[in-house]
């Protein structure tokens, strides 16, 4: 299930961004005192009583601004109420209920979604003044008393929004499906490859980058097992989102990244690689998930008997950062080799749930030390005592050593390079927790 979305926003500085960060725990906002300053959404994961949800940044909203700027920041949060399940209010205490708050107000309980009122800037400790009653007037109900600069009643704030929060599905009603992110820069055949997969027109198709906007779930059924393909929106750099619903787009599509079990990064053969394309991998990469290198439109590509061997070869030391992905190359357009790729998809979503057995980690363990000595430094050699499988997708190994310092990133690749020598996992990246054994214990 894809995380709750929950939206801060409000009239220009009354202290989003600096509610924002404080929630989000990291200064991922630019604060100013000057209106304006926050323009594009920004979002984050948050996490409270164990349940974690995305909260979102907007811009502030101004009804009745002409100016051409404002027009666009509130057309952004407006977009952001839009797809919000959880919708925060923030006011200013020391300015009191003013005209644009009331006309805020009156667009969110237009947009029947759940809002939480914050009179941000309480910064006293104790019984809020009484200019703080005057919220009440809004509508909303109990406004909630919070300094988002000290960080007085965010737990008060956190625990209203958490009782707004959609249930979480129950497990009951997962199946064995796979779920499948095909991701990537617009126009590379994302939509026109689940539409040759389910055999009709069941995504808009167009040469204009950007028209699909949202993630798209399509489920289909190939040779007995069950697929969720999860079209997204294209990933375009920072500078080219210009268009309030991109914007959005773009979260929805790490959203979508994030709920699935593998990511088809596709790649336009006739284009070739971009640093957006190494942008957009890293996303699924980062998230931990099994990954396969799809090299679309291969039937426009001129070629001759080499050319798919120095292709391979070039996208492997542009991928360099993620070398466990397989690459294939197809059409979406002709039906090449996409049985291939289906084939693939489920060969890399096994390596991503792999369990390993402690004995065989620490068998090859054995073997790789015996190749390669550790690392020393003054004197001083690295001991890995043993090696043991925390957890699966991605893959993550805690390493038990005398000493962090000594466990070098290279030593780190090269046992990484061992277990995949043993045990494959190949399409899914893993992950190695170093952790010092206590000096008194045995």
């Amino acid at each position: 299930m894809p995380k709750p979305i929950v939206a801060i926003v409000g009239r220009p500085n009354v202290g989003k961004s600096t509610l924002f960060n404080k929630l989000c725990g990291r200064r991922l906002a630019i604060v100013d005192d000057r209106p304006g300053v926050t323009r594009d959404r920004l979002y984050a994961d948050c996490e409270w009583q164990n349940r974690h949800f995305m909260i979102v940044d907007t811009g502030g909203i101004e009804p009745f601004s002409d100016d051409v700027l404002l027009r666009q920041m509130r057309a952004q949060a407006e977009t952001a109420i839009e797809n919000a399940d959880v919708i925060v209010l923030v006011t200013d205490l020391r300015t009191g209920v003013v005209a644009t708050d009331k006309e805020v107000a009156q667009m969110l309980m237009k947009s029947s979604k759940p809002v939480v009122l914050c009179v941000n800037k309480c910064d006293s400790v104790g019984e809020p003044p009484a200019e703080f009653y005057e919220f009440y007037n809004l509508g909303l109900g109990d406004p909630i008393a919070v300094s988002a600069v000290h960080g007085h009643g965010t737990g008060d704030l956190l625990d209203e929004i958490f009782r707004h929060l959609p249930e979480e599905e129950s497990t009951g009603e997962e199946t064995d499906a796979i779920k499948v992110a095909i991701i990537g820069k617009p126009n590379v055949g994302k939509s026109s490859l689940v539409n040759a997969v389910c055999g009709e027109k069941r995504m808009i198709v167009s040469d204009i980058a950007g028209t699909t906007r949202d993630a798209t779930d399509t489920n289909v059924t190939i040779d007995g097992q069950e697929y969720v393909l999860i079209d997204t929106a294209g990933l375009r750099r920072k500078s080219r989102v210009d268009d309030q619903i991109e914007h959005y787009s773009v979260l929805r599509a790490v959203a979508a990244v994030e709920r699935a079990d593998v990511c088809v990064i596709m790649i336009d053969a006739v284009v070739g690689f971009t640093e957006q394309d190494s942008k957009v991998a890293g996303i699924a990469h980062e998230q931990g998930k099994a990954c396969i290198i799809a090299v679309n439109k291969w039937d426009a590509y001129e070629k001759d008997s080499k050319s798919m061997d120095s292709y391979r070869k070039k996208l492997m030391e542009d991928f360099s950062f993620m070398s466990y992905a397989p690459i294939i190359f197809i059409s979406a357009k002709t039906g090449q080799r996409l049985g291939r790729l289906f084939d693939l998809i489920r060969y890399v979503n096994e390596q991503n749930a792999m369990r390993i057995s402690t004995g065989k980690l620490n068998d090859v363990l054995a073997a790789a030390e015996a190749r390669v000595q550790p690392p020393t430094d003054k004197g001083k050699r690295l001991k890995i005592y043993y090696i043991t499988q925390a957890s699966t997708r991605p893959p993550t190994f805690v390493c038990f050593v005398n000493k962090k310092d000594l466990f070098h990133y290279s030593y780190q690749r090269y046992l990484d390079n061992q277990i995949r020598a043993v045990f494959g996992l190949e399409g899914t990246p893993t992950r190695f927790v170093i952790r010092e054994r206590e000096k008194n214990s045995k």
